[in-house]
């Protein structure tokens, strides 16, 4: 029973959310965790919230791959990949890695193109254009890579492409993959994914980049086995954990420790791509899950969404300084190109979908010349403004590609996927969150129509917002770097973990002023001697924004979590605002 209630009787922020503070076992777990313990109060509430008991305490406070890496062979198929990929080393066959164009894609090839040079081996690498080949494998380019190739290794892509790996005539062809599978798999040498019919769905939340480590991790064992040294793969977790972040993998299991870990190589600067990007995209600090998400993640994916597809996997696998600040350059530019596309995407989006009623089980917006490389992120900003899956579609010559993205508890991928084999959708499929579609102009509104259906039974026109949970109440000197630095200890944060919130109530701005476009600075205080700085993302695409830029004096409670800000050699606090609610 959910034990949780109002907090501080918030039943409808300034963004329509209910505020639920700390559910009362929690705060008893929390209580016995830190007698038991000695660890601080905010990292037993961390704990307590995870289910973590006072004799996992440490283990989990320190995630390493020792104890938490899965046995590769538990995967169907591994073993023959990994004796496939290694043949075709062993005997020098011409290997090529067909890779999807994000960034979970791009880590996954550069992880076998690195692996390859230590070994003295080079790789072909493609990557399809989003626009003119769509997602993953297609005949063409899968029948042009075999007549040149013994070994074509499909990354991040081809679990559903039956008639592309077909095409591939007189290779051998081994997919490495996470995304759902279908009733029948493709008829190739191995086809390695958690998410396959037939596997327990114990590994299920590995992103394309963990499998093809796993992969790694066996093609070593089986080096061992003839006594042959393979390359440092603890090496190679920076590009793990960029991948688990930024494809939202939830941050459980062994995730946890793929992302530690990886924080820790990347802070070594020793990857040259990952660096300059870094430092194009000013970070001045030691990574974080944050970093990875929000900085390092769009620039990488911008190639893959108005550029040239395979800029992120090259710059992830290049060891030359001079490329890697060229590539970095070219995709900061890109990224750039891309928010000013979305922007415009999304208001006219917003709009039509406003206009068509925003209350059903899906809300969504189709429009020609919308550019198929931005879909995916206004579906989300619908997605997040309305609290409904939300999907989005660019037209061109009577054909529409599109993007969509779900709210906890409702699979969207399965409801598409479905559409799909139903013959309704050209092609479709993904996750329970996230998935992409193809469909004919004139079966749109139909397609929409029975997504919508599907979605109702799953109960998506009954949600409303939805709640924020906290987990506690702060003062602005309360908001210490040691606390934060401590709360910092029991993450990493992200999908699936999210970070403790704070309230800091009845708060006076003493200001606040618009940053860049969207987002929103504030400083405020409890009317006393501490101030505290807040920065709200976004905050002009919700009523945060002009509420808080107008607030005549008015007091609020502030909810967020809290961030440390470096600022030429200096730490403070600041607040991640997330939400807020007049007094």
């Amino acid at each position: 029973m959910d034990t949780a209630t109002t907090f501080l009787g918030v039943e409808a922020s300034l963004t329509g959310r209910r505020w639920i503070g700390p559910d009362v076992n929690a705060v008893r777990a929390s209580e016995t965790l830190h007698q038991q313990t000695q660890l601080p109060m905010a990292v037993c509430q961390v704990l307590a919230r995870r289910g973590v008991e006072a004799m996992e305490a440490e283990t989990f406070l320190t995630p390493s791959l020792r104890d938490l890496l899965p046995d590769p062979r538990s995967l169907r198929d591994m073993e023959k990949a990994a004796a496939r990929f290694l043949l075709a080393v062993k005997n020098r066959q011409r290997i090529a890695v067909f890779a999807d164009y994000d960034v979970d894609g791009g880590s996954s090839a550069a992880l076998l193109l690195v692996w390859l040079r230590q070994m003295g081996r080079e790789a072909t690498l493609y990557v399809p254009d989003r626009i003119d080949e769509g997602y993953g494998p297609n005949d063409e380019a899968m029948a042009q890579l075999a007549a040149k190739h013994d070994l074509i290794i499909c990354v991040d892509c081809g679990t559903l492409s039956h008639g592309p790996i077909a095409a591939a005539k007189g290779a051998d062809v081994i997919v490495l993959d996470h995304h759902l599978g279908g009733e029948t798999l493709p008829d190739c040498h191995a086809v390695v994914n958690p998410n396959r019919q037939d596997e327990d769905g114990a590994l299920a939340h590995l992103c394309a980049a963990a499998v093809v480590f796993l992969m790694l991790v066996e093609a070593g064992r089986q080096l061992r086995e003839v006594e042959v040294k393979g390359p440092d793969l603890m090496a190679m977790l920076d590009l793990v954990a960029l991948a688990t972040v930024a494809d939202v993998a939830p941050l459980v299991g062994v995730n946890r420790a793929f992302v530690r870990q990886g924080l820790k190589v990347m802070a070594r600067r020793e990857r040259v791509g990952v660096s300059a990007l870094s430092d194009v995209a000013r970070m001045d600090t030691a990574p974080s899950a944050y970093h990875l998400g929000f900085m390092l993640g769009p620039r990488i994916n911008a190639g893959g969404r108005v550029g040239k597809a395979d800029l992120g996997a090259r710059l992830l696998a290049t060891e030359d300084p001079h490329e890697a600040a060229a590539l970095s350059e070219k995709l900061d530019l890109l990224n750039t190109e891309r928010r000013d596309v979305e922007n415009a995407v999304r208001a006219q989006a917003l709009a039509q979908a406003e206009e068509r009623g925003t209350d059903g089980a899906l809300v969504w917006a189709a429009s020609a010349g919308w550019h198929p490389g931005v879909v995916g992120i206004v579906a989300a900003r619908l997605k997040e403004a309305t609290g409904r899956p939300a999907v989005v579609i660019g037209i061109d010559e009577g054909i529409g590609k599109g993007s969509g993205r779900s709210i906890t508890g409702i699979d969207l991928g399965a409801c598409i996927q479905k559409l799909a084999i139903q013959g309704i959708l050209l092609k479709g499929g993904g996750h329970k969150m996230a998935a992409g579609l193809t469909v004919e102009e004139d079966k749109l509104e139909e397609a929409m129509a029975q997504l919508t259906a599907l979605l109702e039974k799953q109960g998506a026109h009954l949600r409303g917002p939805s709640d924020l949970r906290l987990d506690g109440m702060l003062m602005p000197a309360a908001a210490s770097v040691e606390l934060t630095e401590a709360v910092e200890s029991a993450g990493p944060f992200g999908a699936g973990a999210s970070a403790p919130r704070y309230v800091f109530a009845d708060m006076r701005i003493f200001s606040a002023r618009r940053v860049g476009e969207t987002h929103l600075k504030v400083s405020f205080g409890d009317g006393h001697s501490s101030r505290l700085d807040a920065i709200c993302f976004g905050a002009f695409d919700s009523p945060i924004g002009p509420a808080l830029e107008a607030h005549g004096g008015a007091h609020f409670h502030l909810a967020g979590r809290l961030d440390i800000n470096t600022w030429q050699g200096r730490q403070s606090v600041q607040l991640r605002l997330e939400d807020a609610a007049r007094v």
